[in-house]
C-alpha cells in the first residue's frame, strides 16, 4: 500500500503540487472544438488542474484560454463580450486578447498614453496556448520554454468520420480513475456479464513494462494448449489509455481538480469510417461511453441516484452489477472509493500487481521531473503505439512478445 505522503504526491494536481507541475508539462484536453465553434461566439468555462479558466475563439479564429478572473477587480470573464479579436470584461470594459495582453482601458480616459501602457502591462491576464487536434481543444499550462510538440495520438489524426468521442465528469480523483482503467481483473467481475468471453477467465499473469511513452500493461490467461492469451493495454503519459478493443478505443483522464476528473472516451478506426454497427453499442450506453443529461457533462446514471442500479437484473445473473454499461459501472466503483481514495487502508492482493507497479512508475516520474532527468512522453513520435490482444508461447517473456504488436511506426497524415 502507499503511505499517506505518497498518496498525496500522486493525487494532488493543483498549482504548487509536484503532480500538478508534472501534468502541466503535457498537452491537456480543455473542451470539444464544437463548444467554441464560431468566432466571436460565447466563451466557455473550463476548470483544469484546480484552475478556473475561460475559453473563447476570437474574430480571426484564434483560441484563447484565460484565467477566469479579470486582473482588474477579479470579475468573471465568462460574462465577457467576445468581439473584435478580444474578450472584453463587462464590469469596466477592459479588453484582453488570446495572449492575455490588455489592449483597451476605456474606464480611465483621463490617462495619458504612457501611463496607460504601464497599467496595461500590469493588467496582463494569465493565458495558456491552445490548439485544435482531433476535434478537441488542447492546452499547455507549463513553462513556455519547455512546451513540447503535440503527441502523435492516433485517434487525433484520423478524419472525423473515423472517430466518435464523448466526455463526462467523474466525481473522483484522476488516479483512481486511471487505476481502474488498468485493473485487468475487474473485467472478469465488474463487466463480466457483458464482456468478451475470453475476459471472463481470471488472469494469472501480470506485467508492467516501462517505455519511452509511459508503460505497457500485459494481462495473461494461460491456455491448455501451452499458449498464453495476452491482453496488452498502453498508458501514454500522463493520463491516456489506448484500449485493446475493436474498433480501437481510448480514454483521457483530464484532472479538473483533486476531486473531479473529465473523462474523454473515444472509439476510432485507423483506416475506415466508423459504421452505425460499430457504434451501436456505444450510442446505446453499453460500452465505455455514458448517457449524459442533455446539455451537460453529467451522466444520467450517477452517484446521486445510485447509478439507477437494478437489483432484480443483478439477481437474475444477466448483469453482475445491475448497472448499465461499462462506463457507468466503472464510475460507480471508482467514485464509491471517495473523492480521493485512502490507499493506506487497502489490503492489496496478487491480482493488484500491475496497480502496484503503476504507482511506483508514477512516483519515479515525479522524482525524475524534480531532478531534471528525462521522463516518459516528451517525444511526440513515441506515442505511435496501439494496444491489442495476441497469443504467445508459454515461456516467452511478455516484454519480448509485445514488441511486434505495440509500435505503430508509420505515422497517419493529419487532417
Amino acid at each position: 500500500m502507499l503511505t499517506q505522503g505518497e498518496n498525496e504526491l500522486l493525487t494532488r494536481v493543483g498549482p504548487g503540487n509536484p503532480m500538478g507541475a508534472l501534468m502541466r508539462r503535457y498537452w491537456i484536453p480543455a473542451a470539444f472544438s464544437h463548444q467554441i465553434q464560431n468566432p466571436d461566439g460565447p466563451p466557455v468555462r473550463v476548470r483544469l488542474l484546480g484552475e478556473n479558466l475561460v475559453l473563447f475563439r476570437d474574430t480571426q479564429g484564434r483560441i484563447g484560454l484565460l484565467d477566469e478572473r479579470c486582473p482588474h477587480r477579479t470579475a468573471s470573464l465568462f460574462f465577457g463580450r467576445n468581439e473584435d479579436n478580444g474578450l472584453r470584461c463587462v464590469y469596466h470594459g477592459l479588453k484582453f486578447v488570446v495572449e492575455g495582453n490588455c489592449v483597451d482601458l476605456p474606464c480611465v480616459p483621463q490617462m495619458n498614453d504612457a501611463h496607460k501602457a504601464n497599467v496595461q502591462d500590469q493588467l496582463r491576464a494569465k493565458a495558456y496556448p491552445c490548439l485544435d487536434r482531433g476535434d478537441v481543444v488542447w492546452t499547455y499550462m507549463g513553462p513556455a520554454e519547455h512546451k513540447p510538440e503535440f503527441p502523435a495520438l492516433e485517434w487525433t489524426l484520423v478524419p472525423p468520420s473515423q472517430r466518435y468521442a464523448t466526455r463526462h465528469i467523474q466525481e473522483c480523483n484522476w488516479l483512481q480513475a486511471l487505476e481502474g482503467g488498468f485493473d485487468a481483473t475487474h473485467l472478469t467481475f465488474l463487466h463480466g456479464a457483458e464482456s468478451d468471453p475470453s475476459r471472463r477467465i481470471v488472469a494469472t499473469l501480470y506485467e508492467v513494462i516501462p517505455t519511452d511513452f509511459g508503460f505497457v500493461v500485459g494481462t495473461g490467461r494461460e491456455r491448455t494448449d501451452g499458449t498464453i492469451l495476452w491482453n496488452m493495454n498502453v498508458m501514454l503519459s500522463p493520463f491516456h489509455k489506448i484500449i485493446s478493443s475493436i474498433p480501437h478505443a481510448a480514454h483521457v483522464w483530464a484532472p479538473i481538480d483533486d476531486e473531479n476528473t473529465m473523462l474523454y472516451s473515444v472509439d476510432f478506426h485507423p483506416s475506415r469510417p466508423l459504421t452505425e454497427e460499430d457504434l451501436a453499442r456505444s450510442k446505446a450506453g453499453y460500452g465505455i461511453h455514458t448517457e449524459n443529461i442533455p446539455g451537460t457533462d453529467h451522466a444520467v446514471r450517477n452517484r446521486a441516484n445510485d447509478y439507477l442500479i437494478d437489483r432484480e437484473l443483478q439477481a437474475s445473473g444477466k448483469s453482475y452489477t445491475g448497472m448499465k454499461g461499462f462506463g457507468t459501472q466503472d464510475c460507480a466503483i471508482q467514485e464509491s472509493m471517495g473523492p480521493i481514495a485512502d490507499r493506506t487502508a487497502e489490503h492489496l492482493l496478487a491480482c493488484d500487481a500491475a496497480i502496484v507497479k503503476i504507482r511506483r512508475l508514477l512516483l519515479q516520474m515525479l522524482k525524475d521531473h524534480a531532478t531534471g532527468k528525462p521522463w516518459a512522453g516528451m517525444d511526440s513520435a513515441s506515442y505511435r503505439v496501439r494496444s491489442g490482444r495476441f497469443e504467445a508461447a508459454k515461456g516467452v517473456p511478455f516484454a519480448d512478445a509485445m514488441k511486434q504488436y505495440v509500435r505503430r511506426d508509420t505515422p497517419i497524415a493529419a487532417e
